[in-house]
């Protein structure tokens, strides 16, 4: 099974164990008429419409590229992530809204034992689901299966949390305990749609990927040969679960136009082989001048001009400038 595959498959089975679920949660509600499990049934509300659309992100982003889509349709997940992340964020306004109603003016709370048996029986499937499309999602460097794995173990802490608020409520009789977790949860669902919103723009805006930069640094830093003087420049874009990646370096300026071509495709190569996920790579070539010389390890260089004083480690701080090293 290809990996567009496995995702679609996985965000076929969250859409209908998303859709399941709101109608074991509506008939929890029925039966209880608890402002928390309503807060719970609502917010899985949005999980059966963010699901269905990350779905389509799916396959939208396992389409190969195109006229019109030249470096492929990866970033779609950002906006599934966006779209998952607003509908979360306007639940959220209206629970809080709602939960504060019902905490001024509260109601007694109907059959709590039935309520928490099917919140539990809920929070349970939420969360091995969860588990399995965010770990699915970080193997196949899937954002849309990532936020969606999370969004299921966001739904799975509000069952939870409902289900403590009927216990409370069986427990002590104050019918204030119901409209205080919804009250509770409403922030926290607004919160996390907030940072939903986020993740997806900065992935749109191409927002810097620290950790996959430092990588490749590091990666061309442990490979370094002679004839690579500098690099720079160097920045990386993510689509989807695809890297675009170019950078700038330095080669001795004798070299012909073989010798170049068969560096840069070394250098692509070898990052390439480093992911395990498609890695487009474009390398453009400078020519060294003088002033390198003495950050140059070229054995028996011919046109050296300055003795050799030390090597510039390639870094986070260095490597992604627009300017070559020197002294």
């Amino acid at each position: 099974m290809t990996p567009s595959q496995t995702k679609r498959r996985l965000g076929l089975l969250s859409l209908v164990v998303s859709a399941g679920l709101v109608a074991v949660k509506f008939y929890a509600y029925h039966l209880t008429r608890s402002q928390a499990v309503l807060t719970d049934a609502l917010e899985s509300i949005i999980n059966v419409f963010t699901s269905g659309f990350a779905l389509y992100s799916l396959y939208l982003a396992g389409l190969p590229k195109d006229e019109n889509h030249p470096y492929g349709h990866g970033k779609v997940e950002y906006l599934s992530i966006g779209f998952e992340g607003a509908l979360i964020f306007i639940a959220g306004v209206f629970i809080l809204y709602n939960s504060t109603l019902s905490l001024l003016h509260p109601h007694p709370v109907a059959r709590p034992d039935w309520g928490v048996a099917l919140l539990a029986s809920t929070a349970v499937v939420n969360l091995g689901v969860g588990l399995l499309l965010v770990r699915t999602g970080r193997q196949l460097k899937s954002v849309a299966l990532i936020g969606d794995g999370q969004h299921l173990y966001i739904d799975a802490l509000t069952s939870i949390v409902s289900s403590g608020a009927l216990v409370l409520v069986a427990l002590t009789g104050f019918v204030r305990f119901d409209s205080g977790a919804a009250l509770l949860l409403g922030g926290f669902i607004l919160v996390n749609g907030g940072r939903m919103l986020r993740h997806a723009v900065s992935g749109l805006m191409d927002e810097t990927d620290t950790a996959t930069v430092a990588e490749v640094i590091a990666e061309l830093q442990a490979q370094r040969r002679t004839s690579w003087i500098d690099v720079h420049n160097l920045r990386v874009q993510r689509y989807g679960s695809n890297l675009h990646i170019d950078c700038h370096m330095q080669m001795p300026y004798y070299f012909t136009l073989e010798q170049v071509h068969t560096q840069v495709h070394d250098i692509e190569e070898l990052i390439r082989s480093r992911f395990d996920v498609e890695v487009e790579m474009f390398v453009h070539a400078d020519p060294c001048t003088f002033a390198a010389c003495s950050l140059c390890l070229m054995p028996d260089c011919p046109v050296r001009q300055h003795p050799f004083r030390h090597e510039v480690e390639w870094n986070l701080r260095n490597a992604v400038k627009n300017e070559r090293h020197h002294l």
